[in-house]
Formats: structure tokens, C-alpha cells, sequence
């Protein structure tokens, strides 16, 4: 048998695909994931100075929107650099969940990208545009967020192999990496 056969023989091809982790270990992860992008952004100085030294404005809050790209750009780059070069970013390290694509390799960086757009439209769109709709004040907006957040988590439970939805859109897969 050659060295390619028994590569294609050996236990990488007779294995399964992992199991996807528990939802519960999923959205731990989400809110962990969560808790590092807001103290990067609100650590006094860091988008502020990174904003500023871009766009030359005086103070980011001269436009809002502005910071709010800012940082979609800036998260943006974060989850596409590290999904795409280890499959993982801090918070799946600490809670052992990688993503992949197909051969079980993390996902290229177009890959990773799109899945990074389909996230914030899935996760966030639809709450954002029914608040601004509404008109909805911060309190009831944020509890929108929530509602939405948890039906969007738990309509994973239905779709196939239970995976995000996002994640059947991109052709990208988490995996229990324990």
C-alpha cells in the first residue's frame, strides 16, 4: 500500500466528524466572547486612540456611527484572523470549541469573513432594524436584543446537525474540541 492510500485509509478518514458542542457551552461561550470585546472597547483610550489615529477626528464621539464601524471593523478583523488561522478565538480556546469547514480545517479567510457577516446579521440584524423601527427606548431595545439572542440560540436545536444558522449558510461547523 502506498503512503497516499494509507493516508487516505488511516483514522482521519475512518473518523466521524466531531460532535458539535452542547448549546449551553455555545452561548457560554458567546457571552464570554462578549464580555472581551466590550472590555477592549471600553478600556479608556484603546478604540479611542486606534479611532483617532485612523480618522483624525478630535473625539470619536463626534460621530457615533463612525466609532460603531470602527469597531465592527476592528472585531471584524479579530474573528476573521484568528477563525481563520486556528479555528478559534480566545473564548472558544478557553471553553474547547473550534470551528471548521470542510476536512475539518479551520475556514479560509473569505470563508471566515462571510461567516463573520452572516454572525452579525443573524445575531444582531434583526433586533437592531425592529428597534430603530419601533423607536424603541435603550431598555426595551436591549431586552429585544435578549429575546432575539435566545430564540435565534434555540432555533439551532432545530436546523440540521444542530448548527447555527450561519454556520449552515457559510458551509462552517463548531466542534467540541475536547
Amino acid at each position: 500500500m502506498s503512503a497516499s492510500t494509507a493516508a487516505a485509509v488511516g483514522p482521519a478518514a475512518d473518523a466521524a466528524p466531531a460532535p458539535p458542542p452542547s448549546l449551553t457551552r455555545r452561548m457560554a461561550c458567546f457571552v464570554y466572547e462578549a464580555m472581551l470585546l466590550f472590555g477592549i472597547a471600553l478600556i479608556p483610550g484603546t478604540l479611542g486612540a486606534f479611532f483617532f489615529a485612523q480618522t483624525g477626528q478630535q473625539h470619536p464621539l463626534q460621530s457615533p456611527a463612525a466609532l460603531r464601524v470602527y469597531a465592527l471593523v476592528l472585531f471584524g478583523v479579530y474573528f476573521v484572523w484568528l477563525w481563520s488561522a486556528r479555528g478559534q478565538t480566545l473564548a472558544m480556546q478557553t471553553w474547547r470549541i473550534r470551528l471548521v469547514a470542510e476536512g475539518s480545517r479551520p475556514p479560509t479567510q473569505a470563508r471566515a469573513f462571510g461567516r463573520y457577516l452572516a454572525c452579525c446579521a443573524g445575531w444582531f440584524g434583526p433586533p437592531t432594524l425592529i428597534a430603530a423601527w419601533a423607536g424603541l427606548r435603550p431598555w426595551p431595545a436591549l431586552a429585544s436584543f435578549a429575546l432575539w439572542i435566545a430564540l435565534y440560540a434555540l432555533s439551532a436545536m432545530l436546523a440540521p446537525g444542530r448548527q447555527f444558522w450561519h454556520d449552515l449558510l457559510c458551509g462552517t461547523r463548531l466542534v467540541d474540541a475536547r
